[in-house]
């Protein structure tokens, strides 16, 4: 699969944290599927056949922070090994509800100091190798979706990752006492790195699938839990076929759009029969939880 890498450049603001999360969801309305920080704004990743470069140089001349400059430089991903890309990547640890610890080999977990409070609750112990997957836990809609499952009780379900990126979601959801888990995702690296975080963290029950949600169609049953922390125009796309195969009473719990498209996704979500039951929202970023 073909990757196109963009360097955007922000100029013109102080606050560029903002910027760039406001610019990671432009993007994403020209196909971009994941990001990193760089020391002036972000890198974006892009399959060449979804690039809508038209559409992308729209968006950012009308860049809706007043002064802004946002500029990009367009170069072809080498498909470097994977065992390399997992090794060079690395964040700083990520404790969400006090008691999920989410962090990369490169921070064991008996070198993270937990708030006192916590201390004496349950840990779990996550580990992450990621690069080009979205979900280690550093953006906020990953975040909101982990502290939203631990306050589920999942015992015995069978959950859905829609857009599983690292496979944090269902790694978590397993480790919560999931009976199984499936994830797909339409990028094959996200499809080896969920792969590969699922025999890190010792999880045997999550499948994961290569493809868009027309995967669901090779899968039998129905799921109890769906997740899925994609851009707000997918969602808007696949959540009826998200809504088919939830079961009767079935739970389905969005994020990855900000909180002003709650209510075009509550609206969708409604056509479909579902209730809205849960809203989370962390520096504007929104979680939606939906009950059949």
């Amino acid at each position: 699969m073909e990757y196109f890498v963009a360097h955007f450049q922000i100029k013109g603001t102080e606050s560029l944290s903002d910027c760039r999360d406001l610019l990671a969801a432009i993007a994403g309305e020209a196909g971009f599927e994941s990001f990193e920080e760089t020391e002036d704004g972000l890198c974006g990743y892009v399959q060449r056949k979804l690039f809508d470069e038209d559409k992308l140089k729209e968006l950012l001349a009308a860049f809706p922070i007043e002064g802004v400059e946002v500029t990009y430089s367009l170069s072809e991903v080498e498909d470097k090994d994977w065992n390399e890309q997992w090794e060079n990547a690395g964040f700083e640890p990520i404790i969400v509800g006090g008691r999920c610890v989410i962090h990369d080999p490169k921070h064991p977990i008996d070198s993270i100091e937990l708030p006192q409070e916590k201390q004496s609750l349950p840990i779990i112990d996550i580990t992450i190798e990621a690069k080009q997957a979205f979900g280690t836990g550093t953006h906020e809609t990953t975040r909101l979706i982990v502290s939203q499952l631990l306050e589920m009780d999942l015992k015995g379900k069978s959950v859905l990752d829609c857009g599983c990126g690292t496979g944090i979601l269902g790694i978590v959801a397993s480790k919560l006492g999931a009976k199984s888990v499936v994830g797909y995702d339409i990028d094959e690296w996200s499809v080896k790195n969920s792969r590969h975080n699922a025999l890190l963290n010792n999880v045997e029950n999550m499948e994961v699938l290569e493809g868009g949600h027309s995967v669901l169609s090779h899968v039998s049953g129905v799921f109890d839990v769906v997740l899925a922390n994609i851009n707000r125009n997918v969602l808007m796309a696949d959540m009826g076929a998200m809504r088919e195969v939830m079961s009767h009473e079935g739970i389905l719990i969005l994020s990855g759009f900000y909180g002003e498209d709650g209510i075009m996704i509550a609206e969708k979500a409604g056509s479909l029969g579902l209730s809205l039951s849960v809203t989370k929202s962390e520096n504007n970023w929104c979680m939606l939880l939906f009950n059949t």
